[in-house]
């Protein structure tokens, strides 16, 4: 962790206001937490399995930093699809420049743009999604349910996919998660290339039971499961990686529990960080400062509350760093 050591001493000295300020407490308090035996939710929105954040976030959860999280059916397949497919991934630095026509030919290339990089169709989505069919299939077959990321873990923990590893299997955020046993909550799973996938194989036939794989209210009823173990001895934190879906769905947790099943023992979050540069604006869950969601019993007025108004891809591995560094 020598590297980490040496992130934290280079934010302490030049991080002393504004945006730079906000990382620091932000990062102390989770180092806070983590003392006092809390546990830590992440939530990942955007596209930070393409931004290669597994690079970081590998380490945060095999330390013992990260006991949960929460993401998008996207960040779940985009880390699986940079593990097999890394050395075709495409990089257009010039993105803001091109027209039309440039993005049909990177069409025309199977090139999948994603801001400043390409995902490439045939290499990762068409390899992963054989293997993940003949899960399905199996299962479908088998009478078997499962959830969208326990197919995954089923894949890379049976090693089919070694052989077409690109990037340090080290650097993989779902295999550490997997080798941890990760709880994982996947909203809108349906959302993803994956869903839109199987979807198509329940259209034509090919899966009988459309809930061969579990999804939405069931994720809840799994999270809530989990959040009323976890909090009935530890206090529990919540790291919040941009907004939509991927936050705002484990957050309310709390409120059903408190308010629409009537345990009102049932413990606020003791902690909350959002790194967004989303706007404030109305009726923006995203662009929401902390301070609302004390209105809607999700957090108390004595949560440590921190927004870090920024990119995502810079300010949590700076994070993830300086948390490392307490080990």
């Amino acid at each position: 962790m020598q590297h980490a050591h040496e992130v934290k001493r280079f934010i302490r000295h030049h991080y002393r206001h504004f945006n730079s300020a906000a990382l620091i407490d932000a990062a102390e308090a989770y180092v806070e937490l983590m003392s006092a035996g809390g546990r830590m939710l992440v939530t990942l929105a955007g596209a930070m399995s393409t931004a290669e954040l597994g690079i970081s976030l590998a380490e945060m959860i095999r330390a013992g930093k990260v006991h949960g999280i929460c993401c998008t059916g996207a960040n779940l397949e985009e880390d699986v699809f940079n593990l097999v497919a890394h050395d075709h991934y495409v990089r257009v630095p010039n993105y803001r420049e091109l027209t039309p026509q440039d993005e049909q030919a990177l069409l025309e290339r199977h090139l999948n743009r994603v801001t400043d990089t390409c995902i490439p169709e045939e290499e990762a989505i068409r390899r992963i999604e054989h293997a993940i069919l003949d899960e399905w299939v199996s299962a479908d077959r088998a009478g078997e349910r499962l959830f969208p990321h326990e197919f995954l873990y089923r894949i890379l923990r049976s090693g089919r996919l070694a052989a077409h590893h690109q990037i340090d299997p080290r650097d993989s955020w779902l295999i550490a998660a997997s080798e941890k046993d990760l709880p994982i909550f996947v909203p809108g799973w349906e959302d993803s290339t994956s869903g839109n996938i199987y979807t198509s194989h329940c259209l034509n036939g090919t899966i009988s039971n459309v809930h061969t794989v579990r999804t939405g209210i069931e994720y809840m009823m799994a999270l809530t499961d989990w959040y009323r173990g976890q909090s009935s001895n530890s206090a529990i934190g919540f790291f919040q990686i941009g907004g939509g879906i991927a936050g705002d769905f484990p957050i309310c947790v709390v409120p059903m529990l408190r308010q629409d099943m009537q345990l009102a023992d049932t413990p606020l979050w003791s902690y909350f960080c959002q790194i967004s540069d989303s706007t404030t604006s109305y009726g923006s869950y995203s662009g929401a400062v902390p301070n609302e969601k004390i209105t809607w019993e999700k957090l108390s007025i004595d949560t440590p509350r921190f927004v870090i108004e920024s990119d995502a891809t810079i300010v949590a591995p700076l994070i993830f760093a300086y948390v490392l560094a307490d080990d």
